[in-house]
């Protein structure tokens, strides 16, 4: 009898996209391979919004710049104490992927998944970060209070977790894109912990990724598409597990759901590369034309995003003395590229209109995304309504 949920037979259709998805991968990992200077930048913008996408599932929602704030090690300007707290270990859990991405002597096993916890929720001790939970636990629906899923039970917790390290060690034959959606199935099925396991199943997804190399994992993550697809996720979480521990359960349409958000993001990702080329034409032309010095570059590259700036935050990322910062930003304000906001203390600079005019046109022009399953989201709607 089987104890964990397996990786279903892929049909011809899950063939043909998973294809797709790999040779946008290779693209991908080919066009990152050519060095160019806003590549930092975007890879910046990505994990920020991962980070920002797979924490609002559980309802710790910030600005994208106060993601990027929990990457660059500095205060938010508008998340509270709590919210980015969580934030911020979850950046921390995220920068352990990242590290361990090419190490060729890291290994799953069930410390590595605690340790992992640990690191998510150690602002919290409360919340027994890396440890099992020692009793029932339950998710209930926000909106009515019903209880949707109830996990296994607690006596059952570490032999199921390390049949999960053990299956994840193992030379599958299932394509990488399959065992890292059935290594999140799993983890969040099992719900091991008392807080953070749907954090830490879109981690570990996140995380068996990064291991197969075709492109690095602030590009290969699904989790921002996840944050913006928060519905259609808790539904195929709901018709694959029918309420509670099924492990003997045809995983297909889990495993549909995350090829087609794999393609859906590699689409996305691969507009991105086009408009961030556009917007850093656009930028040379504005540093050119109004006799500014280069570094400003990525600052007016995180304006026309919408980020707020800062003046510690330029000071940080670029190495210059305060002065020397306060006199660029003064320069960009009175040449009409940015505006101040707030007093001195907490004050932070936003785009014009005539800056973030350059986004509005560079997006007009974003080509639609091809839903490679046009039909699954009605499934999913039919079978949990």
């Amino acid at each position: 009898m089987m104890t964990i949920f397996k990786a279903p037979p892929l049909d011809s259709v899950d063939h043909v996209v998973l294809a797709e998805i790999h040779g946008m991968r290779r693209a991908l990992a080919s066009h990152l391979r050519a060095p160019r200077r806003w590549q930092g930048s975007l890879r910046r913008t990505m994990l920020a919004r991962a980070i920002r996408g797979s924490n609002s599932i559980e309802g710790y929602v910030v600005d994208e710049d106060d993601a990027a704030a929990a990457l660059d090690d500095v205060d938010p300007l508008s998340a509270d104490a709590l919210t980015f707290a969580e934030i911020r270990g979850y950046r921390q859990a995220l920068g352990f992927v990242l590290q361990m991405a090419a190490d060729p002597h890291f290994d799953f096993d069930t410390s590595s998944l605690r340790s992992m916890h640990y690191m998510m929720l150690s602002h919290d001790l409360a919340k027994s970060p890396g440890q099992y939970r020692t009793g029932p636990i339950y998710v209930r629906d926000d909106k009515t209070g019903q209880v949707v899923y109830e996990g296994p039970l607690a006596s059952q917790i570490p032999a199921l977790v390390s049949e999960l390290a053990l299956s994840l060690r193992e030379n599958s034959q299932a394509d990488a894109v399959v065992r890292a959606a059935m290594a999140h199935l799993n983890l969040v099925m099992i719900h091991p912990f008392r807080d953070g396991n749907g954090r830490m199943a879109r981690a570990l997804q996140t995380q068996v990724l990064s291991r197969d190399a075709i492109v690095e994992p602030a590009f290969s993550s699904i989790e921002e598409w996840l944050g913006h697809n928060a519905d259609d996720y808790y539904r195929v979480l709901a018709c694959t597990g029918q309420g509670a521990w099924h492990p003997e359960r045809d995983a297909h349409h889990w495993v549909a759901f995350n090829l087609r958000a794999h393609h859906m993001q590699a689409q996305t990702i691969a507009g991105r590369i086009k408009e961030t080329g556009a917007i850093w034409e656009e930028i040379d032309h504005l540093v050119t034309s109004h006799g500014l010095p280069e570094r400003v570059s990525d600052l007016l590259f995180d304006a026309i995003n919408g980020y707020r700036l800062r003046r510690s935050t330029y000071v940080k990322s670029t190495g210059i003395e305060e002065r020397t910062a306060s006199r660029d930003l003064g320069r960009l304000v009175d040449e009409g590229l940015l505006r101040p906001v707030g007093e001195t203390k907490g004050r932070h600079y936003v785009a014009t209109h005539a800056v973030l005019h350059i986004r509005r046109q560079v997006r007009g022009r974003r080509d639609e995304l091809t839903d490679p399953y046009p039909h699954l989201r009605a499934e999913l709607v039919q079978q949990t309504s």
